[in-house]
């Protein structure tokens, strides 16, 4: 089960990746006379190669970084990439393009295969600017920071030091004092960064207001629209998708919140008592190690097909997997496909909870993906938008519950599992809503202050419930709750699209419930295409509406409602 990459057949196989090694590589494809379809379609070949080796390079860079945040001969390989390989690639891949799109020849290609590829060089063509090239260099670096400052916060509780990740597992306790205790010092520790957090957050505003001002744009959002390829709605769309959002979900959060002060017997709930469970029985234990929650999700996804589970096992044979959290790791969880080798890197910080269990199967989601795609002929073709990537993920959320007695050999505990489950479905939507909202603000509004963003994040909160607890008395928390949003900082504007793919999944996983083996093989096929068919028709061929109407939103809401008052019973 020992990886073998392809061979290459363009980049030499002993290249070490440094700018004079690679830079002839790109003069080379600059300079190739193309005197035919044939012809064009070997460059295309020859320059995914090169960007698939370039890529896996920068990725393992990126992984070894976030692992250990305190190593300063990691972040300075990472650094040197970032600094010194991609500002030189930008100009020339941007010449790459227009040597592309230029050629008599790409016009005889195959357009219905070629047609997003072509789409996506032309908008990027659109989108260049040379003086933007050091400015993106500068973001780089700067998004850094967020997983140095965050990635050393710990804790002590009851004279034991703990990651964030390990001490959010006290607010599941049934003891409420301790509860407290826990969420006191985790809002105590993010807090003391608040003000280097919102310095940083200045400066990647200024920077990126910059970008789109570059571009012809207005403002970072319209522009972002464009360069995350979004053809296929608008902000006026999001904005919909947002009150619908508020409409259809929210009440029934607010219904389940009430229900859960009733059950726990508090004047209110505070954000303490959020996820600790009302029957007042201990937290969800569906592993006890990191290497066990590795081998049962195997199990899980074996169970549902054998190809799922063969690609957790081939990543396991190849030390593709970082899922303990310890001191020093980056915050958060993914899953980082390497673009040569056709397989992915998981890395999350799993506290051995139930919350790590759904993080192991969502990035399990987006593993499969990349196993599936790796195929595809060009790397572009695998390059997804999030509304796919995330559409796969979150689906294997909800279709891997119907192997969860793998984790649960209790039928109570499988059956809380599930609940608890359905309602983070529930949750995860207004949650998506706020951050989205909030960064359409930000980024039309570039001239806030610090204090002004404070306020714009509670007013846009307030309408959502704001996690539905009581927080008199920890109003600085509440402003600065936004803080612990990663995407924010790194990846700003990829959000919105896990409220779009979560609809997504609740259809797939809807099919599947009808009939297991049709719902199952439809989102595989959907898997397969990679990028190669607009995001509506990889709904389709998954067999669902690319829809975020409220009509729509309204009708999966009732199904996941129905669903769990059927576990209640």
């Amino acid at each position: 089960m020992i990886i073998k990459k392809k061979q290459r057949t363009y980049v030499p196989e002993a290249l070490e990746i440094k700018w004079e090694n690679i830079e002839p590589l790109f003069h080379e494809l600059l300079a190739r006379e193309i005197p035919s379809v044939v012809e064009l379609e070997r460059w295309l070949q020859n320059r995914s190669e090169v960007e698939a080796v370039l890529e896996e390079d920068f990725a393992w860079r990126y992984i070894r970084m976030t692992c250990d945040t305190g190593s300063e001969s990691l972040l300075q390989d990472f650094q040197y990439f970032a600094t010194e390989i991609e500002p030189r690639i930008a100009p020339l891949a941007n010449e790459l393009n227009k040597k592309f799109i230029e050629n008599p020849f790409t016009e005889q290609l195959d357009q219905d295969k070629y047609f997003i590829l072509i789409r996506s060089v032309k908008n990027a063509l659109d989108l260049f600017r040379e003086e933007n090239v050091p400015l993106f260099t500068e973001i780089q670096v700067k998004q850094q920071k967020y997983q140095s400052i965050t990635g050393s916060m710990s804790v002590t509780i009851d004279d034991k030091e703990y990651t964030l990740e390990q001490a959010s597992v006290f607010l599941k306790n049934p003891d409420r004092a301790l509860r407290e205790r826990a969420w006191k010092a985790i809002t105590a520790r993010r807090l003391q960064d608040k003000e280097q957090l919102d310095q940083l957050f200045d400066e990647l505003l200024k920077l990126r207001h910059q970008v789109a001002l570059n571009a012809g744009f207005e403002n970072f959002r319209d522009y972002m629209f464009r360069a995350l390829g979004r053809f296929d709605y608008t902000p006026h769309d999001c904005y919909k998708f947002h009150e619908a959002i508020e409409r259809e979900v929210v009440p029934v959060l607010r219904e389940q919140a009430s229900q859960r002060q009733e059950q726990l017997g508090l004047d209110s709930l505070k954000p303490w008592d959020m996820d600790v469970d009302t029957s007042g029985k201990p937290a969800l234990k569906p592993f006890q190690s990191g290497a066990e929650l590795i081998q049962k999700s195997i199990e899980c996804f074996k169970g549902l097909d054998p190809y799922l589970g063969e690609s957790l096992q081939i990543m396991q044979a190849n030390n593709l997997f970082d899922v303990e959290s310890r001191k020093g790791k980056a915050p958060g969880g993914y899953n980082y496909p390497l673009a040569e080798t056709g397989a992915p890197f998981i890395f999350m910080n799993s506290a051995n909870t139930f919350r790590d269990l759904t993080t192991m199967v969502h990035e399990g989601g987006h593993a499969v993906h990349t196993f599936i795609s790796s195929d595809l002929e060009l790397n572009d073709f695998k390059h997804l938008p999030s509304e796919v990537a995330e559409l796969a993920s979150m689906s294997m959320e909800l279709i891997s519950m119907d192997k969860w007695d793998v984790f649960f050999d209790n039928q109570e505990d499988l059956i809380r599992a599930k609940r608890d489950q359905l309602k983070d479905v529930l949750k995860t939507l207004p949650w998506v809503a706020v951050v989205d909202q909030f960064q359409h603000w930000l980024y039309t509004n570039p001239n806030h202050t610090a204090e002004q963003r404070r306020e714009a994040w509670v007013q846009i909160f307030s309408p959502f419930g704001k996690n539905f607890a009581d927080w008199e008395g920890f109003e600085d928390a509440l402003e600065n709750l936004w803080q612990k949003q990663l995407h924010i900082f790194e990846v700003p504007f990829y959000y919105i699209e896990y409220a779009i793919a979560q609809l997504g999944a609740i259809a797939v996983w809807k099919n599947y419930k009808e009939n297991p083996a049709e719902g199952l093989e439809k989102y595989k096929q959907a898997l397969k295409l990679g990028y190669t068919r607009t995001i509506k028709d990889i709904y389709e061929t998954a067999g669902i509406k690319f829809d975020f109407s409220s009509e729509y939103v309204s009708e999966l809401i009732a199904f996941v409602n129905s669903e769990l008052e059927a576990l209640h019973q």
